[in-house]
């Protein structure tokens, strides 16, 4: 479980710590409506590909338990970002006069290293000034996979029903052990329909509904900056995520294998907020002691990320007794594989 948790920790502290000499909140010099645009275009296919990982993994098998069976499973869905995320076309962001760049693109959350280079031009307490800051590069994600972990529990209820819930526990990470932390949760509800269609359930095969939701909370404080064209004092980024599926699935069920599919719909959404004081530094021409002028910077309002698409599973389950290895991949918005480990007690 701790292995599971921290690949996804990793992963995101990686997209703040090492962006540290450019990172994101330096895009807070542009104007307001510019830094928001150049934000959103940054994290979205990262926002995209967590929202469907974390859609990922919930069945390895459409038959239920019995009353009061139950199974533990610990497992970590990937989905791979699209390649042509990994770029931001600059000219398409329709960003005011007062923001320019000598490049055209500029890597988003899954973009490669080195982010392109912007002016400021803007006018503070009535002078004409500029600033300069380097946009954040990518994450180098391994094979452009956004990982969700996931530790859960499914509990045979009576109707042919099973109820399932996912967690990662609220853990701290980073530098600052106060501000830090990231939490998950979820809800899932299965019921068997096999015997809906009648001789059906003399067979191995088994037919499912599947309902579920999954939210996760993600605060990272950003260390004290002193210098240099941002000041940050008590800054904080924070990541709300939530995901909804509806599936129906079918399995075949032998003794050692079973071979599972699922077809359904994906639902998602985000949000990404920033608080704390941030301080620009803006260059005047003149020579010091004037050479600078400082302002309060204005933080971009809710950044909203969402993700809607058909998704189809298909998987196989290695059963070794009560324990279980399985595996899916499923083709969706962004495709998403999925592997676990399950001890199970029917």
């Amino acid at each position: 479980m701790k292995k599971c948790i921290l690949i996804f920790v990793v992963v995101l502290t990686f997209s703040f710590q090492t962006k540290a000499q450019s990172g994101f909140e330096n895009i807070l010099l542009a104007d307001v409506n510019d830094s928001q645009k150049l934000m959103q275009a940054y994290f979205a296919p990262g926002m995209d590909g967590f929202i469907n990982a974390m859609n990922g993994g919930w069945y390895h098998t459409a038959k239920v338990h019995k009353k009061f069976g139950f199974d533990i499973s610990i497992g970590a869905s990937g989905s791979q970002i699209p390649s042509e995320k990994d770029l931001i076309n600059i000219a398409a962001l329709e960003l005011s006069s007062s923001l320019t760049s000598s490049s055209s693109t500029t890597p988003s959350f899954s973009g490669s290293d080195g982010g392109a280079n912007f002016q400021v031009n803007t006018t503070v307490q009535g002078q004409n000034v500029t600033a300069d800051f380097t946009a954040p590069g990518g994450v180098n994600l391994p094979a452009n996979l956004v990982p969700a972990p996931a530790v859960q529990i499914g509990l045979g209820l009576p109707w042919k029903l099973e109820a399932i819930v996912r967690f990662v526990p609220d853990i701290n990470f980073g530098d600052d052990q106060d501000e830090s932390s990231l939490n998950m949760f979820g809800v899932g509800l299965k019921k068997e329909i096999t015997d809906w269609f009648g001789p059906l359930n003399k067979t191995p095969l088994h037919v499912s509904l599947l309902a579920a939701y999954t939210t996760m909370t993600v605060s990272y404080g950003i260390a004290d900056i002193t210098s240099g064209s941002i000041r940050t004092q008590n800054a904080l980024a924070e990541f709300d995520l939530n995901a909804f599926t509806v599936q129906a699935i079918a399995s075949l069920n032998f003794p050692f294998i079973n071979v599972y599919g699922g077809l359904g719909f994906n639902s998602g959404s985000s949000s990404f907020n920033m608080s704390g004081q941030y301080t620009g530094v803006f260059e005047t021409g003149f020579p010091a002691p004037i050479d600078t002028v400082t302002k309060t910077l204005a933080i971009p309002s809710n950044l909203d990320f969402n993700s809607n698409g058909m998704a189809a599973t298909i998987g196989a389950r290695l059963s070794l007794g009560f324990f279980k290895i399985y595996g899916s991949y499923a083709l969706q918005e962004y495709n998403t594989a999925n592997l676990g480990i399950a001890f199970s007690i029917r």
